[in-house]
């Protein structure tokens, strides 16, 4: 197999950087040590943010390929770099809630962590312009943004995700609040889980003591974000470890 090499840079997002290859089927992803918050209006470096993103991506990523779940990640290549597959991504985000937090807290006045009896799941057209509004199905079909048939395979990747996951962070003594993944679209037109799942998609809550263990650290002003985004590294690295 022919060496990967960086290419042309393709864009800048708020936390990773994508590069084309040498491999036309092939990306060089670099996460960024920065944190952005609404939508990119507040954004503040921070050392190591990239590397321990890129490694609870990785291992994750893997994790969900060994059980099943396809994604397109590929290897971790170095500590900020990783190769994944080429896809047409769908400009959607679905997030999948095990319980009240962020804007459905907001949005319908309910408790603080207050548990569902199931995961509610939601879409969220992706533009920073517009500060990614939720979206209905019949909207994601207007805007020719997915069909039916595929709203329905990424509502059922997301149900083993979501599964999969709250086995992993129980087993980290953690609860998986809710998260955002994203889709897209292999040259053959097979959905496919992209894009990262780490503690800026995720929010996480410490089994003991309630406290966050993602990105509201950073958007709430609570700590040292690198100090939190290590520690779910290392219980990660042990329940993966251990397998």
């Amino acid at each position: 197999m022919t060496e990967v090499q960086r290419g042309t840079l393709l864009f800048t997002g708020k936390a990773k950087a994508m590069y084309a290859t040498n491999d036309p089927q092939i990306l060089w992803v670099e996460y960024l040590d920065q944190a952005t918050a609404l939508n990119g209006k507040r954004k503040v470096a921070i050392a190591e943010k990239g590397l321990l993103n890129n490694q609870i991506a990785s291992l994750i990523f893997r994790d969900l390929a060994n059980h099943g779940i396809e994604n397109h990640f590929i290897k971790q290549l170095s500590d900020h770099v990783q190769l994944v597959r080429r896809v047409n991504m769908i400009p959607l985000e679905t997030v999948v809630r095990n319980a009240a937090s962020g804007s459905f807290e907001r949005k319908f006045d309910a408790d603080h962590l207050m548990p569902f009896t199931q995961p509610v799941m939601e879409f969220f057209y992706k533009s920073d312009r517009l500060d990614d509004p939720f979206i209905n199905d019949s909207q994601i079909v207007a805007l020719k943004l997915a069909t039916p048939t595929m709203l329905a395979e990424m509502r059922r990747q997301a149900q083993l995700i979501n599964d999969r996951l709250q086995m992993i962070f129980a087993e980290m003594k953690i609860q998986l609040v809710d998260f955002k993944v994203e889709f897209g679209l292999t040259a053959a037109g097979k959905v496919l889980l992209a894009d990262e799942i780490s503690p800026d998609s995720c929010r996480l809550v410490d089994d003991t003591t309630h406290e966050s263990l993602d990105k509201d650290v950073f958007r709430k002003n609570l700590g040292d974000l690198t100090t939190v985004y290590q520690e779910v590294l290392n219980r990660l690295s042990v329940v993966e470890g251990g397998r």
